[in-house]
């Protein structure tokens, strides 16, 4: 790794730090939940959402990066520099908010897309593992290596959202898997393929509008590019050249073993 990686990773990683005392200081606050302004993506800002966002900030000022900014809540923040970090400071807000154990700080650097996504770094704001990846060379969790696992059909265990806006094809995955999760954080779920813990993550919402944004998914994409798997659309569509703003949205499957793709079309999963 060189050592540019490697400060960039140590930066990231001091960033997640900050917004899980930020998390953790404001457990008890009676206004963590108060809705303080709407986001960049058209989305309520939570109070706590709000004072992650500023932290962010202010570490990024107090190491003298020039990174500009994308996160969901502020939208685009230019600070002068080549790369962007893509953010989202509590993915899972509504879990953390009723203190449901999967939220995560996504961190992803880089430009333009999601194949320009350099580094990803993902931190659990209440266990406080840590998963991280600089492109081509490998993916961890807490330094130790990851990888996606072989697929074994009618054995799998998939994640997908679920519920009202779940989507036909999302409803037929879940009856046709061995075990299926829904756990509303799609970088953690993403995580849980990358490190092989399942095989597949599935988001399809009945109003596209309502689908992923790169804030979502960047830090996980690369993590889980690097620990063997990958990501389309739903229907199978390459996902590289989605941008990195606030604006556009996406389906994603997300899968570990390649010969998955195949066998969730021929084997009418989807």
């Amino acid at each position: 790794m060189t050592g540019s990686a490697r400060r960039d990773l140590e930066v990231l990683y001091r960033v997640a730090l900050a917004v899980h005392r930020i998390v953790r200081d404001a457990g008890t606050s009676p206004h963590r939940a108060d809705v303080v302004a709407m986001g960049a993506d058209g989305s309520p800002t939570e109070e706590l959402d709000r004072l992650a966002e500023a932290e962010i900030l202010k570490v990024l000022s107090a190491e003298k990066v020039d990174w500009n900014l994308i996160s969901e809540e502020a939208g685009a923040v230019s600070r002068g520099g080549r790369r962007s970090l893509v953010v989202d400071p509590i993915d899972g807000t509504m879990n953390a908010l009723r203190h449901l154990p999967f939220s995560t700080v996504s961190l992803a650097l880089g430009e333009e897309n999601l194949a320009g996504v350099e580094v990803g770094l993902v931190h659990d704001l209440f266990r406080g593992t840590t998963w991280w990846a600089v492109r081509g060379e490998g993916a961890f969790v807490d330094g130790r290596p990851i990888r996606t696992r072989p697929w074994l059909p009618r054995g799998e265990v998939f994640f997908a959202n679920l519920g009202t806006r779940a989507t036909e094809r999302a409803v037929r995955l879940a009856g046709k898997s061995r075990r299926i999760r829904s756990l509303g954080c799609a970088s953690f779920e993403m995580l849980m393929v990358a490190q092989g813990s399942a095989d597949a993550y599935f988001f399809e919402n009945s109003d596209p509008q309502r689908n992923l944004r790169a804030t979502d998914i960047a830090a996980a994409y690369r993590i889980l590019g690097e620990a063997g798997g990958g990501v389309t659309d739903s229907h199978g569509a390459p996902v590289e050249s989605f941008p990195l703003n606030v604006e556009a949205r996406t389906s994603v499957f997300a899968w570990g073993d390649p010969k998955l793709l195949r066998g969730v079309t021929e084997g009418g999963y989807l």
